[in-house]
């Protein structure tokens, strides 16, 4: 009760008990949890008209960053490059593929106009053909204690650009925590996410 904005980093379930308890305080809140249901994220939308809400699978300054600059190359390269997700974490995390490969997937798809369900390839085994231009794919790897690694890899013929995130710590995911409760006391009620809070839209 003594405080302005609650920080949640928990799981979907604890998060949305969160929320919750932000709504009855009037507090506003920012939530970087993964792995939510399409039912969980309609609640959280529905409850945000009534609080500030800063929503965001990754609250790394530099990820946010990557989030725009692969909508832009994505923009220029997809007619002629294949597009793909490789993602790495700690052997311990539970949600597959990582909700930041899930919003760099739904970022490129909906820039190149095409639609995530149907082009998403998450595994490739056996003979399967020649990979469909539309296709997008994330992949995953689970190993040791990596904190977190996403490459987005536009594959031409004769050349292939990457951009790659590393996270060498857990200590930037709170700083940029710490920058959106800053900037969310002030906004009117609503859902945000780190774009927003960076100002990068």
């Amino acid at each position: 009760k003594g405080c302005d904005v609650i920080i949640d980093f928990t799981s979907p379930a604890s998060s949305l008990e969160n929320l919750y308890a932000a709504a009855e305080e009037k507090k506003a809140i920012v939530i970087g949890t993964t792995g939510f249901s399409e039912e969980q994220l309609k609640k959280i939308k529905d409850l945000s008209k009534e609080i500030r809400c800063v929503l965001s699978p990754n609250m790394s300054v530099g990820v946010n960053v990557m989030f725009k600059v692969i909508r832009d190359m994505a923009k220029i390269l997809a007619d002629e490059y294949d597009i793909e997700i490789i993602e790495a974490h700690h052997r311990f995390k539970k949600d597959a593929p990582s909700g930041t490969a899930m919003k760099m997937a739904e970022i490129l798809a909906d820039s190149v106009k095409r639609d995530l369900l149907k082009v998403g390839v998450y595994a490739r085994k056996g003979v399967i053909g020649e990979r469909k231009k539309e296709e997008i794919g994330i992949q995953t790897i689970r190993a040791g204690d990596i904190v977190g690694e996403h490459t987005v890899m536009f594959g031409g013929l004769g050349e292939r650009l990457e951009i790659t995130h590393k996270a060498q710590s857990r200590d930037n995911f709170a700083r940029g925590a710490v920058k959106a409760a800053l900037w969310i006391v002030g906004m009117p009620h609503g859902i945000y996410d780190m774009q927003d809070v960076l100002g990068l839209r």
